[in-house]
């Protein structure tokens, strides 16, 4: 296989590992057997595609890449021992330099996964989505379809971002009103933020807030109560300010 066309001499390929027609792997890339990559895939240098990786057609994996990590846990975690899937990627999805992605996790079509962004397992980011450079969805995070991730954020492990919500740089979410000092077992709280809704930058949602379809959050407001739809809300704790408009509203900026 390395002396395929498009496969550099200086990737480490496994013979267990498939890869279909058209593949471009650049040098010192290593891709582990029991990986599959879908035809026309192109996998740049240094990246690393471990076991149990199922790449999409179309997709391009750019340079420092590693897809299928297995989280390291702490002594006693209630994750440790439990089998992950497979990492699915979907057609023509990009994973942006320096970028982890864990197994278990699954991202689907047309998704960017920015530069040194990490998506952890469990999670699911759905189809023509972006998560932006560096920022995190946490293991059994679900994010939506056309889901815009600005730099820099945090979604929170079990928080739910509906289709077309717009998360701004810098937002953070949380889910622990304790930090850690609850029993063991004790369910965690995520943010609920429903469909369309728009979060601007700097924004905290603390756990278990939910903000509802088509809200404004405004720029470095702290979310301590829910939202109902279509309200704007500001400041620090956050208040209502107003409704969202009808021009303003989503199906009026397709």
């Amino acid at each position: 296989m390395p002396d395929a066309p498009g496969i550099s001499p200086a990737a480490h390929i496994d013979p267990g590992a498939v890869l279909g027609l058209g593949v471009r792997v650049a040098p010192a890339a290593v891709i582990y057997a029991g990986a599959v990559l879908g035809d026309n895939s192109v996998v740049g240098a240094g990246s690393v595609i471990h076991a149990g990786v199922q790449v999409g057609e179309g997709c391009v994996i750019e340079e420092l890449v590693v897809l299928g990590k297995r989280p390291r846990l702490r002594a006693g975690s209630s994750a440790a021992g439990v089998v992950l899937p497979d990492l699915v990627l979907g057609s023509g999805v990009t994973v942006c330099c320096g970028a982890v992605v864990y197994a278990g996790a699954a991202i689907g079509a047309g998704s960017i996964i920015g530069d040194q962004a990490q998506v952890r397992e469990g999670s699911v980011v759905g189809e023509r989505s972006v998560v932006g450079r560096a920022s995190c969805v946490d293991f059994n995070a679900k994010v939506g379809n056309r889901v815009s991730i600005q730099t820099g954020v945090y979604v929170t492990s079990y928080a739910v971002v509906e289709d077309d919500v717009f998360l701004g740089p810098g937002a953070l979410m949380t889910n622990d009103d304790t930090m850690g000092r609850h029993p063991k077992g004790e369910s965690l709280h995520a943010p609920i933020v429903r469909r369309a809704a728009r979060v601007g930058g700097a924004v905290v949602m603390v756990p278990g807030v939910e903000i509802g379809e088509e809200a404004f959050i405004g720029a470095g407001a702290v979310v301590t109560r829910d939202v109902a739809s279509r309200e704007v809300v500001l400041g620090v704790p956050a208040r209502v300010a107003r409704q969202v408009a009808d021009s303003e509203l989503l199906e009026n900026w397709r």
